[in-house]
């Protein structure tokens, strides 16, 4: 009919083969068990089959959750297993996410403030409720922290900020790290893994070309997935190649991880 408005819609056919490698990574995996995350974290792939651009963030987010190959797919874990997803999802929540770094040069600050030691060693601290504290944990967490902004506002709201967040609160019996590096490497790791990027030919600039968005879905009784409780380390990531036209669901339910490979 004439003036009758389109509106586009995705569907998605599941990549069980394509698999990040950072989840078939031995020390990573030893990493992610020592930090209670092994076994309740995940990154499924799926293919989809029209243009995405940023602008149609939540009508592509709609139409995945309400995909029948994407909700068949699907499980979230409750009581230490997974399960399939139960209702139907009724909406979704979208966030975006800002992803612009091509380097990990954004950490820098961290490094000369005092949450450091020469050694690279996390400076312990104080802390009326958690008994083995440190000042990257309280630079993360509390906003009152003198570091709290070491790391500026815009930058803690990039997608590598709050993987690295993620990885340094870790799950419920998180073993944490006295040194910073393997928080710094498996980030790097990771981002790497989902991040796409191009090079332009003339500038021989990399800029990222992934759109990561933070969603939530509901189903008639509220939140089903990554999970009906909210916690800051229940979280799932959809990260989209606009050229490939692949999608990843980065998911991590907070919990007790595995502790065996």
């Amino acid at each position: 009919m004439a003036g009758e408005k389109f509106e586009q819609t995705f569907s998605f056919t599941p990549l069980p083969s394509k698999i990040p490698s950072f989840l078939q990574d031995k020390d990573i995996s030893a990493l992610l068990m020592k930090w209670s995350m092994f076994g309740r974290i995940s990154a499924q792939c799926y293919s989809f089959d029209q243009t995405f651009n940023p602008y149609n963030s939540d009508k592509f987010a709609q139409c995945f959750f309400k995909d029948p190959d994407v909700f068949s797919s699907l499980k979230n874990i409750k009581d230490g297993a997974w399960v399939p997803l139960e209702k139907e999802v009724m909406c979704v929540s979208v966030e975006p996410v800002p992803c612009t770094q091509v380097s990990m040069d954004l950490f820098d600050p961290i490094y000369l403030c005092g949450i450091l030691k020469p050694s690279g060693f996390i400076v312990k601290c104080f802390h009326d409720v958690y008994p083995d504290y440190d000042e990257l944990r309280k630079m993360l967490q509390e906003e009152d922290s003198e570091h709290y902004y070491v790391v500026g506002r815009e930058e803690r709201g990039e997608f590598l900020f709050r993987l690295f967040k993620h990885l340094c609160l870790g799950g419920e019996l998180c073993q944490y790290e006295d040194v910073i590096d393997s928080y710094i490497s498996t980030t790097k790791r990771i981002y790497k893994d989902l991040i796409s990027v191009q090079k332009d030919p003339e500038s021989q600039k990399i800029s990222v070309i992934s759109t990561v968005l933070k969603v939530c879905a509901h189903d008639d009784s509220g939140c089903c997935y990554p999970g009906g409780r909210e916690e800051e380390q229940t979280f799932a990531y959809l990260i989209i190649d606009p050229f490939k036209r692949h999608v990843t669901l980065f998911y991590h339910c907070f919990g007790v991880g595995d502790f065996s490979l």
